[in-house]
């Protein structure tokens, strides 16, 4: 049996440092679809990157979130997600306007805890593959939290603290330490 753990939120959050920490720990993890996605598109077409085209960008992260739950059936224990098929369907929502309970339905893809990290302007950082502003990054948040309550799943704010105590925080609440 596996649990699916569910980090998501503000861009720049500090998810992906989070799950680096949890994998150390020897905690199965899925890095986050955008980053992924965005890899593949600049080495190739670059059809769906999300500054060119945001609706493409969200369906291939839709795709590669439902690919990463099934390849995660496989696994036993915790595993933990660095966003995933919510995270997708708020983006199409965003880029479309499709529903995000039409778009994933109403089953629960994560565990019901799925922990959320907040706006942080003080990691902030734009890059090459992450173009928005913090401005996006909290609209984001916001659509994420309430999508995620909205679900039906019990939303926990990640403190702002040193990656270790976030990782020690999150694995006390799902009963992995």
């Amino acid at each position: 049996m596996n649990r699916r753990i569910l980090i998501s939120g503000c861009s720049s959050g500090g998810k992906s440092t989070l799950l680096e920490e949890l994998g150390k720990r020897g905690f199965a993890t899925v890095p986050e679809p955008g980053r992924r996605i965005v890899a593949e598109e600049k080495a190739g077409v670059g059809a769906a990157l999300p500054w060119f085209n945001p609706e493409a960008f969200a369906r291939r992260a839709m795709e590669m979130a439902r690919s990463d739950l099934i390849m995660a059936e496989r696994e036993t224990g915790l595993i933990f997600f660095d966003r995933g098929l919510v995270d997708a369907a708020v983006g199409l929502q965003t880029a479309s306007g499709s529903c995000v309970r039409d778009t994933i339905g109403t089953h629960r893809h994560y565990d019901r805890t799925v922990f959320l990290a907040p706006p942080w302007p003080e990691i902030f950082v734009q890059d090459e593959d992450r173009r928005h502003g913090i401005k996006a990054a909290v609209q984001e948040f916001e659509q994420l939290n309430s999508s995620l309550q909205d679900l039906g799943y019990e939303v926990v704010m990640l403190p702002k603290v040193t990656v270790q105590e976030r990782a020690d925080f999150v694995l006390q609440r799902v009963g992995g330490e």
